[in-house]
């Protein structure tokens, strides 16, 4: 059945960055789904790939759909088929790009369909890989649910590190069932790597992979191309290729 990833923390510790690295370097070990769950979508472009259909539209038209429509009468199907037919196919992997916030109303019945059906397609892959958005709204609103595996990513900042803590915090609150929670470190120097993770044990974050501040990936992102064109032998990678390593170990062991 293959196992979901998600990727959460707090805005701006480079969870596309993430994102977009573990989706490249997994489609190597399996098929892949990618799903971009951020309203503010950045991974198509993390990735080098263009789309033009979201689930968000979709969203829009079932909320104002009048009472008597077909859309409304029908609307778990209409929001099965616009994400079947969202669904963006490349030669490495599958993208799903979920759109733009959500407007007024109440979209929880919406959203459960969404999850539903996120599942029902996650099962046809190795591997899904969920960009999250920032911040513990996605937890709070139970979207990540039934994820096997949540990487928690902080930056070497106290905010960070205690964003990433509250939403380990959260999750058990919510009782939100994950096989494994794995903190990452992005962006680490080497003269902040001892005090950054002595800071996270202090507030009982063990970080399990801390990825190397490189500066040919804020190169990229800087000059508008894809992150994952960094080197092979960047240190950003192979500290990728490690978590990738933790993450088919956490598959095999399922």
């Amino acid at each position: 059945m293959g196992i979901a990833i998600a990727i959460s923390g707090k805005g701006g510790v480079g969870k596309t960055f993430l994102s977009s690295m573990l989706i490249k370097r997994l489609a190597k070990q399996g098929t892949v789904l990618a799903i971009d769950a951020d309203p503010d979508s950045n991974l198509p472009e993390a990735l080098g790939v263009s789309v033009d259909k979201n689930v968000g539209q979709a969203r829009e038209d079932i909320i104002n759909a009048p009472a008597r429509s077909k859309v409304a009468a029908a609307k778990e199907e209409y929001l099965k088929l616009s994400i079947h037919e969202s669904v963006h196919e490349f030669p490495d992997f599958d993208v799903i790009i979920m759109g733009r916030p959500e407007g007024e109303g109440c979209y929880c019945a919406v959203n459960h369909v969404i999850r539903q059906v996120i599942d029902s397609r996650s099962q046809g892959y190795d591997f899904t890989v969920i960009d999250c958005h920032g911040g513990l709204e996605h937890l709070s609103r139970r979207t990540t649910r039934d994820v096997d595996v949540m990487i928690v990513v902080a930056d070497p900042t106290k905010n960070g590190i205690l964003t990433a803590k509250r939403i380990q915090e959260l999750a058990e609150e919510l009782s939100v069932e994950f096989g494994a929670i794995i903190p990452v470190m992005n962006r680490v120097t080497s003269e902040v790597k001892a005090g950054a993770g002595q800071m996270a044990s202090e507030n009982g974050l063990e970080i399990a992979v801390f990825i190397p501040f490189d500066p040919a990936v804020a190169l990229l992102d800087i000059e508008g191309k894809p992150v994952t064109g960094v080197p092979e032998d960047s240190p950003a990678v192979v500290a990728v290729d490690e978590l990738c390593k933790l993450l088919i170990e956490h598959a095999e062991g399922t």
